[in-house]
């Protein structure tokens, strides 16, 4: 019954359903806590045992693979159709407006229930995909279009990586988290392999509308997975009364309050936000840019080129699922965050596309080491019933991605990718440093609340 659920549950506790988010309750949940010590492979199972999770995975990793399929495909057909790098920047850039607004879906997301809300959101994508496969079937696709769709599409797509890390936060215990966020992440570091991949190759072969058809259709059964994620029938994260009562300003302004007065979850802001802003910029929305452009490739080189990343995100995220229990996410986020910002100073200097894809699987393994530890120290120091709003003010920082993709395009115009490349990588990378040492304080002990195993 939901005056029996604790405000911010998402239905992590729902026994009929075998799924808890507390370790001391028999179920799902022990079966995580004891997957902790158990061997590799237990480890990397472990989340699986929260029948929650086995919904969630798969739905996320359809929606993730359905959008990198979309964006690469999208990305390729505006520079073709416009040849402007500017218009590529500005359709890479409208994908991200809804982070302004995400703070406001997770506040819906914490009244109405995480996942209902995911439902209603992937329900949108494939009408929209939707849309764009029967306009390419009838040869009615046109830039304005697609521009059109990208905006309504990006006023949603931000906040689903909200719901998401909600989700999990509410169903895995928290000696769970690094090893269920990590396997998460695995979802969007496949997509970018598997997606990037069929995506330079399906609209060559198949046509844009076969293509679109196919992402369609991954888009359609995310949504039917998502509806078994955290309970049935409108179970899932009913408001709490409290809720219902306040005023949306006031509720996120508590959420803000909470982050300013706690230096870890403050310090990860900032060092999302600086990542967003000068680190993806180079390894996602420019290169379609740098394999035309810079390396004289074709779309099969740009798809190797994202995967590459995608790879080395992908170890990374594989790495830290066995080596949850001795990490201090604090600390991982800096010290990785400098080795990224390093990776691209040489990827900004390369000429050739073998080479760029070899630095970008690199760099690509250090990213994952840095942003997974951030997203599991956020959730942690979240408080439960604020979760979706905290994590929504995170998918803020995701805004500083199109603030930098709208500065590197009249940059790259007048001085050059490498010029541009290289001083986004300088710096990104003092400003990382100035982040350590701020917080030094709060991010470098072992015994801070930011390094909590």
């Amino acid at each position: 019954m939901a005056s029996r659920r604790r405000p911010g549950d998402d239905g992590g506790c729902n026994r009929r359903n075998g799924a808890t988010a507390e370790p001391g309750n028999p179920g799902a949940g022990d079966a995580t806590v004891r997957g902790l010590s158990a061997p590799p492979r237990a480890k990397l199972m472990a989340p699986f045992a929260v029948r929650s999770f086995r919904f969630q995975w798969p739905a996320d990793l359809s929606t993730s693979w359905a959008q990198e399929m979309e964006t690469i495909i999208l990305g390729w057909y505006v520079l073709v159709a416009t040849e402007s790098v500017l218009l590529l920047t500005v359709f890479a850039s409208l994908q991200f407006g809804g982070t302004l607004v995400a703070p406001v879906f997770g506040l819906v997301g914490d009244r109405i229930g995480h996942r209902n809300l995911l439902c209603v959101m992937r329900a949108s994508y494939a009408i929209f995909a939707g849309t764009l496969t029967l306009l390419a079937t009838f040869d009615a696709l046109a830039p304005p279009i697609v521009f059109v769709i990208a905006t309504l599409v990006g006023l949603v797509r931000p906040s689903d990586l909200v719901m998401r890390n909600a989700l999990i936060g509410a169903t895995i215990p928290p000696g769970g988290l690094m090893g269920a966020m990590s396997i998460s992440r695995t979802t969007a570091d496949s997509a970018r392999i598997a997606g990037a991949l069929a995506g330079a190759g399906l609209v060559a072969t198949l046509g844009m509308a076969t293509a679109y058809a196919m992402i369609t259709t991954l888009y359609a059964t995310s949504f039917l997975l998502t509806l078994g994620v955290a309970g049935r029938g409108g179970d899932d994260g009913a408001a709490a009364p409290s809720l219902g009562r306040s005023s949306p300003l006031r509720d996120l302004t508590e959420a803000a309050a909470s982050v300013w007065a706690t230096p870890h979850l403050l310090a990860a802001m900032s060092l999302a936000f600086l990542v967003n802003m000068t680190a993806f910029p180079l390894s996602g929305g420019l290169l379609p840019y740098v394999a035309r452009d810079v390396y004289g490739a074709d779309q099969t080189w740009l798809g190797y080129l994202v995967a590459g990343f995608a790879s080395g995100g992908l170890i990374g995220s594989i790495t830290l699922t066995r080596t949850a229990a001795a990490i201090r996410p604090a600390r991982m986020m800096i010290v990785f965050a400098i080795c990224w910002y390093l990776l691209l100073l040489v990827f900004a200097q390369t000429q050739t596309a073998v080479a760029g894809v070899a630095v970008l699987m690199v760099a690509g393994f250090m990213q994952s080491l840095c942003m997974v530890p951030m997203s599991v120290m956020l959730v942690k120091g979240a408080p439960p019933r604020i979760r979706g709003r905290v994590m929504g003010l995170r998918m803020l920082a995701v805004y500083g991605l199109p603030v930098g993709l709208l500065v590197a395009g009249p940059m790259i115009a007048g001085f050059g990718f490498a010029a541009t490349a290289t001083c986004y990588a300088v710096v990104g990378l003092l400003l990382t440093l100035a982040i350590g040492l701020h917080w030094r304080a709060h991010l470098w002990g072992v015994d801070t609340p930011g390094n909590a195993p």
